[in-house]
């Protein structure tokens, strides 16, 4: 499906930081964020936002399991209908395909889920991140798949274990609750359920609901791809994939589920080229790497799917006119390019 960078904010966002005592003011101060983003109806972050978002709402809390917690406490009555649908699932493999699906209306997270040897192996993908995914939101997206298959089983499902990147010990409160084996500083965050419990049937099962929900998601979901131009889809695919080399237009296709012929004349219809997609791809993640003064430019280069700085620094200069050294300076506050330079 095409992505569009957009995350949306319901009131019940703004209503369970109140809960748990930090106003919204301050969280949005400290996110240096708009001070009247929670005021009116739903609010939209960009995928950056979000995750300093959360972040500053971990930093304020204290707590290092506040994601969990929030789910934990939440009414099922608050969701919105892109997550209420699945709890009038068959059970819990088709509330789980159907939270995949329609996830997606509320941020550009895509859940990919495997099973393969009696586990279903689930994690999460944030196509327009240049920087790793906060743990409190890893804690929020474990936790909500958990918690749909124990509200509407009514049983007390246990994964089998849950996999961290994040490092140091786990807390009591993560122990607790998922009640299975934690690893921290794995090479990914994943979910492992048993295949078994997938089976397990949901009491509130009702087609009646799901024959009224289904089509309006579903529209909303062909709603959404329409703003996504095939350029947008190419260079979120090439920005994803370009450290591990520079991606060719048959792998870009093949991610996009299409075939190269289809790609390039998509490409060609909306007046640009796979070259021009790739340098603006580059250009664009080029500059918001080099916004972070921990990651020198040998580091950005290599980011980018350059051999060598040289290659960067020749790209660079036709891109901005000047050496990227120097465009971080003037794109910096003057402590930061200190920071950057010792």
């Amino acid at each position: 499906m095409a992505q569009v960078d957009k995350c949306k904010l319901p009131q019940a966002f703004w209503r369970a930081v109140e809960q748990i005592g930090v106003p919204p003011a301050a969280l949005l101060r400290q996110a240096r964020l708009p001070a009247t983003l929670h005021l009116g109806g739903q609010s939209y972050l960009t995928t950056a936002q979000y995750f300093v978002l959360l972040r500053a709402l971990a930093d304020l809390s204290g707590d290092p399991a506040l994601g969990v917690r929030m789910v934990r406490e939440a009414d099922t009555a608050v969701h919105p209908p892109s997550s209420l649908a699945a709890f009038y699932a068959r059970d819990y493999r088709d509330g789980l395909t159907r939270l995949a699906r329609f996830k997606q209306l509320c941020t550009p997270e895509q859940l990919q889920v495997v099973e393969a040897g009696g586990e279903c192996s689930i994690s999460a993908n944030w196509p327009f991140a240049v920087e790793p995914e906060p743990a409190i939101s890893v804690d929020v997206t474990f936790a909500t798949l958990v918690e749909l298959g124990r509200r509407a089983t009514g049983k007390t499902i246990a994964p089998r274990r849950v996999e961290f990147t994040r490092t140091g010990p786990v807390s009591a409160t993560h122990a607790e609750y998922f009640g299975c084996p934690i690893r921290a500083g794995a090479s990914r965050d994943v979910l492992v359920l048993d295949a078994e419990d997938l089976d397990r049937p949901f009491p509130g099962h009702n087609p009646e609901m799901l024959e009224m929900l289904t089509p309006a998601l579903t529209a909303a979901l062909g709603e959404l791809e329409a703003q996504s131009s095939i350029a947008e889809q190419v260079k979120v695919v090439l920005k994803r994939s370009l450290a591990s080399g520079q991606p060719g237009l048959n792998d870009v296709a093949r991610q996009l589920g299409m075939s190269d012929r289809t790609l390039q004349r998509r490409i060609t219809e909306e007046g640009s080229t796979f070259r021009d997609l790739l340098a603006e791809a580059r250009r664009d993640l080029g500059r918001r790497l080099l916004t972070d003064p921990a990651t020198d430019i040998a580091e950005v280069a290599c980011l980018l799917g350059y051999q060598d700085t040289t290659s960067f620094y020749r790209a660079f200069r036709e891109w901005e006119g000047m050496p990227p050294n120097r465009w971080r300076e003037m794109h910096l506050p003057r402590r930061a390019v200190g920071v950057g330079l010792h």
